[in-house]
């Protein structure tokens, strides 16, 4: 997705906890043009957790016929977009020449490097219909030297992301290895994306990693004596062996793995120098990006 200005962090609230719980983030609704997303990372106090720099939960965005997710053309450098659906459908263009619609449980990976331009969109037929979407799009920042890679898209189908039982609660490992599996989702540092979902009582404890953060996107859990609500996202320490409990029919992803440094990110670009951005934005304005093949005749302005 694009973000719709230039700002990109936000102030949020905040709660100290104890324990593995470092901090509980509630996230602000973003107007994206006809849907809302909450946008849980980056935020005042907390920017990024391990390589992950942006988090957004889309929906339940319910639309008419006619109507539907309709993203122009937009750029993007220094990170790779992870796109997962739990409902609905997108069809995703870059300028790569890549088509692809994306489904609920793939996995989509768009990797932006030293500059990609992408829309998302819908098929006719899907936009003729009422119809829902609802899902998660994340960032992941590239570690320094992998900032300027050639850009890269990659699309994972469902089957190929490996599931799995830990007690009765089904698991999907999305990225990094948890669980004893290992996803086949391209990672470019220690990286570690996982979604679980809980009936009400069960327990699961969670993957460790350097960093982790734990969001509730549908329910309410318990940990460690804290009530952790929907649409909230837990700070976890590195505490080892931490269990969470469903209070109520619970989706949870994980996300997590090593720090990679301090990064600038302005509206769609991301950098660890921020006269990279500067030049991004410049060549942004003078059309100096490449254009998305069979999306050509629109884009989204820089924002201000």
């Amino acid at each position: 997705m694009s973000n719709p200005s230039s700002e990109t962090e936000f102030d949020c609230p905040i709660t100290k906890e104890c324990g593995a719980l470092v901090q509980l983030l509630q996230p602000r609704e973003r107007d994206l043009g006809g849907f809302s997303v909450r946008r849980v990372l980056p935020v005042v106090g907390q920017k990024m957790i391990g390589p992950w720099i942006f988090f957004d939960h889309m929906g339940p965005a319910h639309f008419p016929a006619g109507d539907g997710i309709n993203v122009r053309p937009h750029p993007h450098i220094g990170i790779a977009t992870v796109t997962y659906l739990f409902e609905g459908e997108i069809l995703h263009r870059d300028s790569l020449g890549s088509l692809q619609p994306i489904r609920p449980g793939d996995i989509n990976l768009m990797v932006a490097g030293h500059g990609i331009v992408h829309s998302e969109r819908e098929r006719p037929e899907i936009t003729a219909t009422d119809h829902t979407l609802h899902g998660l799009q994340l960032w992941l920042a590239l570690p320094e030297a992998e900032e300027e890679t050639d850009p890269a898209f990659y699309h994972y189908p469902e089957s190929t992301v490996p599931s799995v039982s830990v007690g009765d609660v089904p698991v999907r490992v999305m990225m990094g290895t948890a669980y004893g599996e290992t996803s086949p989702v391209k990672v470019f540092a220690d990286t570690l994306y996982i979604e679980a979902w809980l009936k009400p009582g069960q327990k699961l404890t969670l993957p460790d990693a350097q960093e982790r953060g734990l969001y509730v996107a549908k329910g309410r859990l318990l940990a460690g004596g804290t009530e952790i609500p929907e649409f909230s996202m837990a700070v976890l320490s590195e505490q080892q062996g931490v269990t969470v409990e469903a209070l109520e029919e619970t989706r949870l992803a994980v996300i997590g793995g090593e720090p990679l440094g301090k990064r600038f990110i302005e509206w769609n670009f991301v950098s660890s120098r921020k006269e990279r951005i500067e030049e991004a934005k410049r060549d942004w304005e003078n059309s100096r990006f490449p254009s998305v093949p069979g999306d050509e005749d629109e884009y989204i302005p820089l924002p201000g």
